[in-house]
């Protein structure tokens, strides 16, 4: 185990001598393994250890007792510790995510921190690393969760090995080699037992379906999927490295643009006036001609959009491979064509270029004529803002403000008038034309065109200003709200 591990970071070029490293310590024993792993090897580079432990305050007694047993352990081992506390669950709800994504954002960023410190500690002599004990089994499940998300090549690619000054030794591997190599030393650790918990995806996946897959199709599954992830990771990499020459050359002519600047300056000078983002908002964007866009191949095109997305809204979450397809398409529709992302992100076809923007999750999405639909002087905004579910909270009665279930929503929102096939989901499952649906409510014919929909392709979410699809309606089930206000959701004409 240990030589294994040791040239497997020799492979990636993990450590360096004098390097500085911060090692993620939970007290799993994924975690422990990977500090006594590095322990025994610190002498011979040499490398210099630090332990940094993360309690969520989500598990009570148990946690504090996996703290007392990390700060022994790296005390036996003269190996210097610092515990952070964090209340995860109001984390959650001050950032409008899952405790999940909050308990997993704030250990990086502690981890972050106690690297950054070390540096300044050191003069800034060489970035002190950050050891993860992420192992082949979180790997082959990253890949799993990516492929049932839609995600592209990246996603499936898996784990990265080394990652900016993050290090993952044991991605060699497995969760089983990990317990037996510490069983043989007699070394203890700490069990977690929301890992037993159905409530988090990745429990599911390592604890029904890749055994399920191991009994019926392969007992290799795991194997077999991390290896893929690997080849699919060396092809991810060369798409990249060729649409970043597409870039650079587009740059070079003059053909691709980027910028960043206030809303008023970037919609004053590049937009065509359809987007309203706030005039004190800072908006970057990316454009590239739609003519050298457009005669890339498909796979190149969505490595030419990433690339965008990373200068106009970089570290967005929650773009998956599908949201780079409906950009793709976008950019093969009229002038003046435009839809709205996840995390405000948003795609605009000018004259002769495509625009991908990043601004705000809550923005004015929309104002001029309808995506798709028939002309109307509509000078009205829908503002959006997305946050977690209180099972408690009380559903606004607003005839402008409505609540519906994010989770449901699976493409891009478009905001415009009435067109052929669109339709409500009604109580019990069924589906009305919405059409159908302003004669039957006796809506004046000449009102019609006029009236805004907020709908995923053509199912409707909401005829706004009168009723909302059945299907986007929150549930004891729902987990994300999406908000939508009218106009400041003042009750007035429509």
């Amino acid at each position: 185990m240990l030589n294994k591990v040791r040239g497997y970071m020799d492979q990636y070029g993990m450590l360096e001598p004098g390097d500085r490293v911060i090692v993620a310590l939970s007290g799993g024993a994924d975690s422990v393994s990977l500090l006594m792993i590095l322990h025994e090897i610190a002498p011979e580079l040499p490398v210099f250890l630090r332990a940094v432990h993360v309690n969520h305050g989500l598990r009570g007694r148990e946690a504090d007792r996996d703290e007392a047993f990390v700060k022994e352990l790296c005390l036996r081992l003269c190996i210097p510790f610092i515990a952070v506390h964090c209340d995860v669950k109001g984390l959650a709800q001050q950032r409008g995510v899952s405790e999940e994504e909050a308990g997993r954002d704030f250990r990086y960023e502690i981890f972050e921190k106690a690297a950054s410190d070390w540096d300044k500690e050191a003069g800034g002599v060489c970035a002190a690393k950050i050891a993860v004990a992420h192992h082949a089994g979180d790997n082959t499940e990253t890949i799993l969760h990516n492929l049932v998300r839609g995600s592209g090549l990246k996603g499936l690619s898996g784990i990265k090995p080394v990652n900016g000054r993050r290090i993952r030794p044991l991605l060699c591997a497995d969760r089983g080699e990990i317990r037996d190599w510490l069983l043989q030393r007699g070394e203890a650790w700490c069990e977690d037992s929301t890992n037993q918990s159905r409530d988090y995806t990745r429990n599911r996946i390592r604890n029904e379906i890749l055994p399920l897959m191991e009994s019926l199709v392969n007992i290799r599954a795991a194997e077999h999927i991390c290896s893929a992830g690997g080849i699919i990771g060396q092809a991810d990499a060369y798409l990249e490295r060729q649409a970043q020459k597409v870039w650079e050359e587009a740059n070079r002519t003059g053909s691709a643009h980027s910028c960043f600047g206030s809303g008023a300056a970037v919609q004053d000078n590049l937009y065509t006036g359809q987007w309203m983002p706030d005039a004190e908002e800072g908006v970057s964007l990316a454009q590239i001609n739609l003519d050298v866009f457009r005669q890339q191949d498909e796979i190149i095109r969505i490595y030419l959009l990433r690339h965008m997305l990373e200068i106009a809204a970089p570290g967005r979450k929650n773009m998956t491979h599908c949201h780079f397809k409906q950009l793709d398409a976008l950019a093969h529709r009229p002038v003046g064509s435009r839809i709205c992302l996840p995390a405000g992100v948003r795609g605009e076809v000018g004259y002769d270029v495509l625009r991908v923007m990043g601004g705000r999750e809550e923005y004015g999405i929309w104002s001029g004529r309808g995506e798709g639909g028939k002309s109307g002087a509509v000078e009205k905004k829908l503002q959006m803002k997305k946050f977690l579910f209180q099972k408690d909270a009380e559903i606004p009665k607003n005839q402008y403000t409505k609540w519906f279930d994010y989770d449901r929503i699976k493409n891009a929102l478009s905001v415009r008038t009435r067109r052929e096939g669109d339709y409500l989901t009604l109580p019990g499952g069924g589906h009305k034309t919405v059409s159908r649906y302003m004669i039957d409510e006796k809506i004046p014919r000449e009102q019609r065109d006029k009236i805004l929909l907020l709908a995923e392709g053509s199912h409707v979410l909401w005829v706004v200003g009168h009723r909302i699809s059945e299907y986007y309606k929150i549930t004891d089930d729902t987990e994300t709200i999406l908000q939508v206000t009218y106009d400041g959701g003042e009750n007035h004409g429509r």
